[in-house]
């Protein structure tokens, strides 16, 4: 992932909301979503973000300001989901990349004609970005899972296959919404606390997990693997993923087989995709400690290790019911780095398809819970409030152990270093509705 001339941090776009510093979506960025005008009846269409609008593709692709190769992925990438646009590959989104660049860049020549084609981002709304075949889930923070696992049993470790392979069960496609999902608490089995036998109630431990979603490219054939090396041909972009979990049912269920009702009635996603290209700024190198388990050859190379992890920067707030009706913002409750996972992205890819499995384009893979080493990096919930046994505060005198009805949460990530500018992926944001009825 070299840098090119689309990575220039002293680039410039004619539209003066892109060079705003702390913008989400300057030049350098240029993520994908599928959007429309709020509350009309228009079609869902492709869209890139800049500044503080949407760059309407379907429009762009009449403009006669593209031709070729970008032409042909701009008309992919133009229709009601992203799919066709993820199975052309690399060299059409690279080609579509850099004729956007040039089009949006203060020197470029044919301004009015793609000013035409913006439609500004507070008024616009979104779907789900692609047509999700299969949705798979990860688990691959270290401090994440000897967090949770510490909770119950203070000096255990995670299980000895933790470090040899990273791990992952296969979830339900459904009930992945896009940012602003609203779900009801959901019912299920789960014994209570001092009980000794299960009841079917709502349940009383509703958390959040903090995750990336990967997004698959043209993917693999049944039967054949992704080398490592390889993986980078197949991912089209990452955004932020909100995995909802309710921690009473999932832990009653889990054993044997994994989680089922305690994760499966809803997933939330940022509508941003932020394509690799555009964080080659931000890999940066990977290891693991000397003396833990080593990487099988599959999952080894001297590519991963040398700029294998991302410094994707994560932050989750909580607005309540009460602080939206007293006209307060979110509280911020953790923030961390993706660089701390202990499997990467690459290594994700590649051991999902080692066995034979096919990918194919617009399947979503959730990194797992993302949580750092130190104090205030939790990514769950339950790991910041010790399983609701240390209420977090959210000021003015409210707390939370667990979310309650009415409760929001708000996903953000961005990238920053010196030396390359600021890109950011928007918000995830869903809410906690009461349980229905029985």
């Amino acid at each position: 992932m070299a840098l090119d001339h689309t990575h220039d941090p002293a680039a410039r776009s004619w539209l003066d909301a892109a060079n705003i510093s702390g913008c989400d979506f300057p030049l350098q960025n240029l993520p994908f979503s599928v959007f429309r005008r709020q509350g009309s009846q228009e079609t869902f269409r492709g869209g890139v973000a800049i500044g503080d609008q949407v760059l309407d593709l379907a429009a762009l692709t009449g403009a006669s300001v593209l031709d070729g190769e970008a032409l042909q992925a701009a008309q992919a990438a133009a229709q009601s989901t992203l799919n066709d646009f993820m199975a052309m590959g690399r060299p059409a989104w690279r080609a579509l990349r850099h004729a956007l660049f040039a089009l949006l860049r203060k020197e470029a020549s044919q301004t009015e004609a793609v000013r035409a084609c913006l439609v500004p981002l507070a008024e616009v709304e979104y779907a789900v970005p692609a047509r999700i075949g299969d949705y798979t889930d990860f688990y691959t923070s270290l401090d994440h899972a000897i967090n949770c696992i510490r909770i119950m049993y203070p000096d255990a470790d995670v299980t000895p296959n933790f470090r040899w392979m990273p791990q992952a069960y296969h979830g339900r496609v459904s009930t992945i919404g896009v940012s602003g999902q609203q779900f009801h608490r959901p019912h299920g089995q789960f014994v209570p606390p001092g009980a000794s036998t299960p009841v079917f109630e709502p349940t009383r431990r509703m958390d959040y997990e903090l995750e990336l979603g990967v997004w698959i490219g043209p993917g693999n054939a049944p039967g054949l693997r992704i080398p490592l090396d390889e993986v980078e041909e197949h991912v089209f972009g990452i955004s932020l993923l909100n995995d909802w979990s309710v921690r009473d049912i999932q832990v009653w269920e889990m054993a044997p087989l994994g989680p089922f009702h305690g994760k499966n009635f809803a997933t939330t996603v940022s509508p941003w995709i932020v394509t690799l290209d555009a964080l080659a700024p931000y890999r940066t190198a990977w290891s693991r400690p000397a003396d833990d388990a080593q990487p099988l050859p599959y999952l080894e190379s001297s590519a991963n290790r040398e700029a294998g992890a991302l410094d994707i920067r994560l932050e989750v707030s909580l607005q309540s019911e009460r602080a939206r009706r007293e006209g307060r913002g979110a509280a911020r409750l953790s923030g961390t780095s993706f660089r701390y996972q202990y499997w990467t992205i690459g290594q994700m890819v590649a051991h999902h398809a080692a066995g034979g499995c096919s990918l194919n384009p617009g399947d979503l893979i959730g990194t797992g819970t993302i949580s750092g080493p130190g104090p205030g990096e939790a990514g769950a919930m339950i790991e910041l409030a010790e399983g609701g046994r240390k209420p977090v505060s959210l000021g003015d005198g409210d707390e939370r152990g667990f979310l309650l009805d009415g409760d929001t949460l708000i996903l953000r990530g961005w990238c920053e270093k010196p030396g390359a500018v600021r890109l950011g992926f928007g918000e995830c944001r869903g809410t906690v509705l009461p349980a229905l009825p029985d």
